[in-house]
């Protein structure tokens, strides 16, 4: 197994590593059992981690203002409050296993100083709550950067043993930063492409004609337990008793970090099922692309901070290029003289057991027809043991839907509409 060496040391080359090869050297993960007992120490400092806390604080938060906004808009909220704060890792587990054996398998070690800085500068934009700005490459960059300012520092400060002046910016820190920096940009672009469209909260917003149209915004946080390695002696130091794992003559510490990754996009001209997709796609290829000329860094370090300008401009000029096409366009959930258009559906209600989606318009209710909330809500009255739709599509076509009502359902049907 090839370990990085530390961010102070040079990269090797391939031909030092095919030259190790040939001539036997191979390096031995051993585990022993106090191994074993110091990687469960490790998982109990990652719940004393501040940005633990206070990403579960915020997710909280997120449903909080989520459920008033829609209780504002539509006298009713479409999710409970808590939904934000139970998927927040839920949701994410699987991306954070896969980057944790990837990361501690090939032996990406990270200077602390570093992981410090990344940690500090994904709290304070978490505190903020400006989720458009809480993608992962921002961070990691934006670490890299104090480094290097704090280098031209005269003042020479150290922390806890740390000085920015052991840290070489042109060794191996410039690839491990580069290929993390990049296996977090995919898997945000993962959790984007998967989870982003699952139930967005509907918001009414005034149109250039002086009507109320339906936008839909999404607001996530997601919590990533990753692992880090880190050279053992480079926090054992100064931290007694920090776990440790033997790596054949080397030693590493075992430090699982919480990263945190937010996302926030509004959407007018289209269906969040159909744009967040697509955003998670195009976020997973400038990851990809980011981790292929990081992996280049090991012939020329530099390449790898080139990587990771590459990264950031990519992800800020996506959300900005989105951003401006979604307030120029027209908006998709927009009143209809023809109708009633629906915003959202709640779940478990008769609505979704219609097979309702939001951007469909209800013309026609039990015979009768409507083009408000209030003769919605009376034509419904009309039969209560049994509901007839008629329903124009998004795709413009005319449908008849029916459905049986129970006592317990939803008066409205669960449908939160455009007023």
């Amino acid at each position: 197994m090839k370990i990085w060496p530390a961010s102070h040391t040079r990269v090797e080359s391939f031909d030092t590593i095919e030259n190790k090869i040939v001539a036997g050297e191979r390096m031995v993960w051993t585990v022993t059992e106090q191994d074993w007992w110091n990687i469960g120490k490790a998982i109990g400092y990652f719940f004393l981690n501040p940005l633990f806390w206070a990403a579960l604080i915020a997710a909280v938060g997120v449903g909080y203002f989520r459920v008033k906004r829609e209780r504002r808009h539509f006298n009713i909220r479409l999710l409970p409050g808590l939904t934000e704060w139970r998927r927040i890792v839920s949701e994410s587990w699987l991306p954070a296993v896969v980057l944790s054996v990837v990361v501690s398998g090939v032996g990406l070690t990270v200077d602390r100083g570093w992981l410090v800085l990344f940690i500090g500068i994904s709290l304070i934009a978490l505190l903020f709550f400006y989720y458009q700005a809480m993608s992962p490459i921002y961070f990691a960059a934006i670490a890299v950067l104090a480094i290097f300012g704090m280098q031209f520092d005269s003042s020479r400060f150290t922390l806890y043993g740390w000085s920015p002046d052991e840290v070489d910016l042109y060794g191996s820190l410039a690839v491990t930063v580069a290929i993390i920096a990049g296996l977090l940009l995919m898997a945000e672009g993962y959790l984007v492409r998967r989870f982003a469209a699952r139930c967005p909260s509907p918001l009414l917003e005034p149109t250039n004609r002086g009507l109320q149209a339906a936008v839909f915004k999404v607001k996530r946080l997601w919590l990533l337990p990753v692992v880090f390695l880190v050279p053992g002696d480079m926090i054992s130091a100064y931290v007694p008793y920090w776990p440790q794992l033997t790596l054949g003559a080397a030693t590493f510490s075992f430090v699982p970090v919480p990263v945190v990754i937010g996302f926030s996009q509004i959407v007018r001209t289209t269906f969040p099922e159909i744009l967040y997709p697509k955003m998670g796609r195009a976020i997973m290829v400038i990851g990809a692309v980011v981790v292929a000329i990081g992996i280049g860094a090991i012939w020329m370090p530099v390449i790898g901070w080139a990587a990771v300008v590459i990264g950031v401009i990519s992800r800020m000029t996506l959300s900005i290029v989105t951003a401006m096409k979604e307030r120029k366009g027209g908006y998709v959930a927009a009143p209809r003289s023809s109708g009633v258009m629906i915003a959202g559906v709640l779940p478990e209600s008769p609505g979704e057991r219609l097979g309702l989606v939001p951007g469909e318009c209800i013309r026609a209710v039990n015979g009768i027809h409507v083009t408000n909330e209030k003769e919605l809500y009376d034509a419904i009255q009309v039969n209560a043991a049994h509901c007839r739709l008629q329903v124009i599509g998004r795709d413009g076509e005319v449908r008849l839907m029916q459905q049986v009502l129970y006592r317990h359902d939803h008066h409205r049907l669960g449908l939160l509409v455009v007023r």
